[in-house]
């Protein structure tokens, strides 16, 4: 294997890297190795966004996704977004460039950058820990919305703030500074020297990177290859590596459980993987588009699908991972899933020149097992759009609204013919072993006026479907019930006479987000 060391974009200049793990994270590199320790470790697993930084690519790049959200992450030639440093492998920052908190002194020509002087003006930082999160979240929406010549609203900004936690603030003054920040002198990213370098890099062959683990001496691989069939070619002849996508996972099998990955193969350098494209009522996601954009595309044609969309996880997980690694991780809490499920998503399987199609609900078989084969992959995740006929819902439960992991998902679609239930699919996360589909409630429906005493009914049915375990997230007990609710609330919304609007079934509006424009 020819290879070649990691080469990226960071503070004005092209770094080369050679020797360090492939598994080496972007925050361990910046404070251990480049020394700029303005980026914070906090929980070191991708939650309070501590460590938020922003990478660039070429605009090309969100092209290749070709939604509206990809779109807007574009600003002067550059896609921009915040992701995690310290879950992202430094391999992936290959051909890409980086940018930190030191670098808004940089963008400012040494003064305050006006996210900064926000945050002072608004006293939104107090042990100023996760501050430097904060501005860089604050400063990719501040480049995004001078590109467009707009301003978000408060809860834009809280929706785009949903990955970065304060322990001791408070949100009012970070919000606060989020809108002063428009208020001061207008200070932009020169964006033509970071895209003349990023253009000069595009030329560097595909990634193939190795080096030895200090702890063990035993040399480990990365391979980035940049087409579906040099992916597939490579996977094939190598079924014991381990595939890479956006390491929202991967990255704490090695923060937190000290795995060892001595081959991964990246999908993030194939752009034909990113592509979101709908034809003859099927929307085609490619399995290494972004979450958000994955998300954004789904929630633009259901729009009931935004506030699961705007719920899962964080913007920098969104942005890094995948819906295709979500979907093949098969966590039996992972909220694509019964979402998907609920509409009859297919997965197209690809191992070597080798395709298949399978039905999602029937990828699964027990706790994290799944039916790919060694050397085969998720390519593209095809979901079956709704007709009007059909009412879909997800419902997310979690002990915190934003940006945490949900006790019970629900994924519920109901088709009537007149006031009858013409099919309906049910699927729940958190209720079992794997993300799987209520049978018996389904059948309780089918066919039956769609009443409260069908719902009822189907409610009773959950019972015989699942059998929910107790854990932190939630008891048994409360699993069951918040699941029968879910059904009640589906149907009180969905009923054909005076079904219920959204004012009466959440505490507050949701918001349009300003990815969705």
């Amino acid at each position: 294997m020819n290879t070649r060391p990691i080469r990226f974009f960071h503070r004005g200049a092209v770094v080369e890297v050679d020797g360090l793990p492939p598994t080496t994270s972007v925050l361990a590199w910046l404070r251990e190795h480049a020394r700029c320790t303005g980026t914070k470790e906090g929980c070191n697993e991708g939650d309070c966004g501590a460590c938020t930084v922003v990478v660039a690519e070429l605009a090309e790049r969100a092209d290749a996704v070709g939604t509206p959200s990809a779109h807007a992450t574009v600003v002067g030639g550059l896609s921009l977004r915040t992701v995690n440093a310290c879950i992202q492998f430094l391999p992936t920052l290959d051909g890409k460039a980086l940018l930190t908190v030191e670098d808004l002194q940089r963008i400012a020509g040494g003064g305050l950058h006006p996210v900064q002087q926000a945050l002072v003006d608004c006293h939104g930082s107090q042990c100023g820990f996760c501050t430097p999160g904060f501005a860089m979240s604050l400063a990719a929406i501040y480049e995004r919305h001078c590109e467009r010549g707009t301003a978000p609203t408060r809860q834009q900004l809280a929706d785009d703030l949903a990955g970065n936690l304060c322990r001791c603030t408070g949100y009012r003054p970070i919000l606060d500074a989020g809108q002063r920040m428009f208020e001061l002198p207008r200070v932009r990213l020169d964006t033509a020297p970071i895209v003349s370098a990023l253009r000069t890099l595009a030329a560097d062959p595909p990634l193939a990177y190795a080096a030895p683990h200090p702890a063990t001496g035993r040399v480990e691989r990365y391979l980035a290859p940049r087409s579906v069939d040099a992916l597939a070619a490579a996977y094939a002849a190598e079924p014991q590596a381990r595939l890479l996508a956006g390491s929202t996972d991967i990255g704490l099998w090695v923060n937190k459980q000290w795995r060892d990955l001595p081959l991964l193969i990246h999908v993030g350098a194939v752009d034909a993987l990113k592509r979101i494209d709908e034809h003859d009522g099927v929307l085609a996601i490619g399995a290494a588009a972004p979450l958000e954009d994955a998300w954004a595309a789904l929630a633009a044609r259901i729009p009931t699908l935004t506030d699961v969309w705007l719920r899962f996880a964080s913007p920098p997980v969104r942005h890094a991972g995948t819906m295709g690694g979500n979907v093949a991780n098969g966590s039996p809490i992972g909220d694509s899933a019964p979402v998907l499920i609920a509409l009859g998503a297919r997965v197209v399987l690809r191992r070597g020149d080798r395709r298949r199609t399978l039905a999602l609900d029937e990828l699964y078989v027990d706790y994290m097992v799944n039916r790919l084969e060694p050397g085969e992959f998720v390519e593209t995740i095809e979901v079956p759009l709704p007709t009007p006929a059909t009412a879909v819902r997800a419902y997310k439960l979690s002990k915190r609204f934003d940006c945490d992991i949900s006790a019970v998902c629900a994924g519920l679609a109901v088709t009537l013919d007149g006031d009858r239930v013409a099919d309906a699919r049910f699927a729940f996360g958190g209720m079992a072993a794997i993300v799987k589909r209520a049978a018996h409630a389904e059948a309780a429906v089918r066919g039956q006026p769609w009443t409260e005493a069908t719902v009822r009914a189907a409610m009773g049915a959950l019972e015989r479907d699942f059998t929910p375990l107790t854990d932190l997230r939630g008891s048994a007990g409360y699993r069951m019930r918040a699941a029968k609710n879910l059904l009640l609330r589906l149907w009180l919304e969905t009923r054909p006479v005076q079904p219920l609007p959204p004012s009466a079934t959440q505490v507050w509006a949701t918001m349009p987000h300003a990815a969705a424009a």
